[in-house]
């Protein structure tokens, strides 16, 4: 049965021992049972570290005069994405800071036009808030899906570390794309200080309200240049709570694509979270595909994974990682589940 109020999430994020493991394996039934058993790839290309926002708790933020900024060319890019395809990869995410500008934004559309007619890749950008028109532009230009995190559901506390824009902004993004037929990926972190479990709760009634495409959780981990650097994670003392979350989150989503991110294997090594978080409701892994002169340049937070190997190294690392845990590789784009893609395209 699917969650769908609060007081029944809450249930499921109080669950202890047999039941904690009871409602892992049963987000994975209805993983399997909605999504399959195939895992779609989606490749993520970080082209630039520049940014204008100063969250207080991300490697990249713009006082943090301690990294080397940089911005790839666009045909580095394209580079990359045409071996993206041979490794088995049907989507490329171009992630970035935010730094908008229109000579920047208008390069952005411009390498959109190019990857989609020179592979056959679907292309998500990740590169924050940005008006309508914008938006509009990069969806003319062929952008499929787009990926912007709310991070909490408390309007307070998200004031508290993000002082360049509100949650009612960050929503009226999510609103603006859905309105333009864009696949539409939001999230949260999980365990930001001041989160409570009824917080936590909302964070993923927020994702079914908001009827997302695709859901993109995982630890807060701050980054030791920032202000929060010192901050511990809500679940400090109870760390499996980041997959109790995850279990909730496909329970409450079930038709959602939810990937394994990264920042579970940052904090869990034995097993590897990722692995983990595919074993608890995950169905979309996102290998990092960013040239390795610029990984450690990349820094959201610390003892990020991967930062020492090229991106033909972690292909072919995710494909035995799935091989071990029997599960395969889905070749596909890995659309909505939702809602037609010729729907999407309007």
């Amino acid at each position: 049965m699917e969650l769908q109020a609060v007081d029944e999430v809450l249930t499921a994020l109080r669950a202890r021992g047999p039941e904690r493991a009871a409602l892992f394996a049963r987000a994975d039934a209805l993983r399997r049972e909605r999504m399959g058993e195939a895992v779609h790839l989606r490749g993520i290309v970080e082209f630039s570290n520049i940014c204008a926002n100063d969250c207080l708790y991300c490697g990249i933020r713009v006082s943090n005069r301690a990294i080397n900024r940089y911005r790839m060319e666009a045909d580095e890019v394209m580079e990359v994405a045409r071996r993206m395809e041979g490794w088995r990869q049907g989507t490329i995410v171009l992630q970035s800071g935010e730094a908008s500008s229109p000579a920047g934004d208008r390069r952005l559309g411009e390498l959109v036009r190019r990857i989609k007619a020179e592979t056959s890749l679907a292309v998500t950008l990740s590169v924050g808030n940005r008006p309508h028109e914008v938006y509009a532009y990069w969806r003319e230009c062929g952008m499929d899906r787009y990926l912007l995190r709310f991070e909490t559901s408390d309007p307070a506390l998200f004031a508290r570390i993000h002082p360049d824009c509100s949650l009612a902004e960050r929503l009226d993004c999510l609103h603006a794309l859905r309105a333009l037929g864009v696949q539409v990926g939001s999230g949260f972190m999980i365990g930001v200080p001041g989160e409570t479990p009824e917080v936590l709760a909302r964070n993923i009634l927020l994702c079914r309200e908001l009827d997302l495409d695709m859901i993109g959780i995982g630890p807060f981990i701050p980054h030791p240049e920032t202000p929060l650097g010192g901050a511990s994670n809500a679940y400090a003392d109870d760390p499996d709570m980041h997959f109790v979350a995850l279990a909730a989150l496909r329970l409450a989503n079930p038709d959602a694509h939810i990937p394994a991110t990264t920042a579970f294997d940052a904090v869990f090594t034995n097993p590897p979270g990722r692995d983990l978080a595919l074993q608890r409701g995950a169905n979309v892994f996102m290998p990092n595909s960013t040239p390795g002169k610029y990984r450690r340049d990349y820094m959201l937070y610390p003892d990020k994974p991967c930062v020492d190997e090229t991106g033909g190294q972690c292909a072919l690392c995710i494909v035995g990682r799935l091989e071990m845990l029997g599960r395969s590789v889905d070749d596909g784009p890995g659309h909505s589940r939702k809602r037609p893609v010729e729907a999407l395209a309007g």
